[in-house]
C-alpha cells in the first residue's frame, strides 16, 4: 500500500509540474518578446475573397485591392514573440496594420501596441488566416470588392479571413543554390581497417 501511495505521489506531482510548465509557455507566447532576435519577412497577402493584396496606403487607408508586384503591397513582417505572433508594415509606407476597438483595420506609424499584433494561424485548408492579439476572436478580413470587414463581424471559418503569403515579384528568397561540396578528411587507422575490410562489389 505504502508503494502505491509512493508511486501516485510521484506520478501526480510530475502531472503538476507538467502542467505548470505548459502554462508558463503558454504566458510567455502572449507577451512581447524583448530579448529573442526578431524574426522579419518580407511578403505579399493574397485575399481569398477578393482575389488582390492587401496594401497599406499613403493615408493610412488599408484594403486588399492591389496587383501582384504593387509596392503598396510589399508587407514587412516582424515576428513579436518566440510564437507565431506578428506585427506586419507596409514597406512604402511604414504604417502598421492595427485594429481599433470597433474592429475596423487601420494604419498607425506607431504599431508597438497589442492593436497593431496579429496571431498567425495556419489552418487546414493551407490557407492562414490573422486573429488580433488585442481582441480576440476579431480577425483581419476583407469583401470581394477589397474593403476591409469589421473584425467584430468574422470569424475563423469565412473566406474574408482567408489569406495566402506570396513573395513579391523578383524577391529572392534565399541566395542561389550551390551545389554540395565533398570533403575528404584524412582517414585515421581505424577508418582505414572499416575501409579494407568493406566488401568490394563483384564484377
Amino acid at each position: 500500500m505504502n508503494l502505491f501511495s509512493s508511486i501516485f505521489s510521484y506520478l501526480l506531482l510530475h502531472l503538476f509540474a507538467f502542467c505548470l510548465q505548459a502554462q508558463h509557455v503558454r504566458e510567455q507566447s502572449l507577451v512581447t518578446d524583448q530579448l529573442s532576435r526578431r524574426l522579419v519577412r518580407t511578403y505579399q497577402l493574397y485575399s481569398r475573397t477578393s482575389g488582390k493584396h492587401v496594401q497599406i496606403l499613403d493615408n493610412k487607408k488599408i484594403n486588399a485591392m492591389a496587383e501582384d508586384g504593387d509596392a503598396h503591397a510589399k508587407l514587412i513582417v516582424e515576428t513579436d514573440t518566440f510564437g507565431s505572433r506578428v506585427r506586419i508594415k507596409g514597406a512604402e509606407t511604414g504604417f502598421y496594420i492595427c485594429m481599433n476597438k470597433k474592429g475596423k483595420l487601420i494604419g498607425k506609424s506607431n504599431g508597438k501596441g497589442k492593436d497593431c499584433v496579429f496571431t498567425e494561424i495556419v489552418l487546414e485548408n493551407n490557407y492562414t488566416a490573422l486573429q488580433n492579439a488585442k481582441y480576440e476572436g476579431w480577425y483581419m478580413a476583407f469583401t470581394r470588392k477589397g474593403r476591409p470587414r469589421k473584425g467584430s463581424k468574422t470569424r475563423q471559418h469565412q473566406r474574408e479571413v482567408h489569406f495566402m503569403k506570396r513573395l513579391p515579384k523578383g524577391h529572392q528568397t534565399t541566395e542561389p543554390h550551390r551545389r554540395f561540396e565533398f570533403l575528404n578528411y584524412p582517414f585515421n587507422r581505424r577508418s582505414k581497417r572499416t575501409r579494407n575490410s568493406s566488401p568490394k562489389p563483384t564484377p
